[in-house]
């Protein structure tokens, strides 16, 4: 556990019948820390530490699922400011032949 203060939603993701056979919603939030200790709880959690998000993009796990990649590169990309406005990109899923929809702010060239 972090104590955080909410400072925007950068994207939000729609999910049809996905895991488990249902629905749902992900939301990506920035969060501006109050606290930099990472109090985790042993029985959920293996690990938990900080690092900056480029080395969470480069990760094996991040770059083999579309949607976690986009999810990287939005928050890369607002973290340089180069990032504004809501989208609707459709993405792929892995677990069935249905769409699922990424929703983000609008990107800038």
């Amino acid at each position: 556990m972090i104590d955080t203060e909410f400072v925007e939603v950068l994207a939000f993701r729609q999910s049809h019948m996905s895991f488990f056979s249902k629905s749902d919603l992900m939301f990506v939030c920035m969060l501006k820390p109050i606290s930099f200790e990472i109090e985790k709880q042993d029985s959920e959690i293996e690990a938990a530490k900080w690092m900056p998000v480029e080395e969470y993009a480069n990760q094996p796990f991040v770059k083999k699922r579309k949607s976690f990649e986009y999810i990287a590169k939005i928050c890369i990309e607002r973290k340089d400011n180069k990032y504004v406005g809501f989208t609707a990109l459709s993405t792929a899923k892995a677990t069935s032949a249905t769409s699922s929809y990424l929703y983000s702010h609008h990107h800038e060239e």
